[in-house]
């Protein structure tokens, strides 16, 4: 454990921010296996609800900071693509 107050605060603040980003990453996870959960099942209609629920998540995880844009677009590119191939 840090000695100096400053330390001791960063190590509080660094782990509240990795709960916070691991719970983002988590809900992206879970949007994105229910978009494929329903691609399973040949759902169209569901599958397009769950791609935009998922695109929203991700959105929302680019804007705190935790994916990176690019990363995120890649992702939901590959999603969408996916969706739009059942047809």
């Amino acid at each position: 454990m840090a000695n100096i107050k400053s330390a001791k605060k960063r190590i509080l603040v660094n782990r509240t921010k990795a709960e916070r980003n691991k719970a983002i990453r988590s809900g992206v996870k879970t949007a994105f296996k229910k978009v494929h959960a329903a691609i399973e099942t040949n759902d169209k209609d569901a599958a397009a609800a769950a791609l935009r629920a998922a695109t929203s998540t991700m959105n929302k995880a680019v804007t705190k900071g935790v994916y990176h844009k690019n990363t995120a677009s890649r992702k939901v590119s590959r999603l969408a693509q996916a969706v739009n191939k059942m047809a």
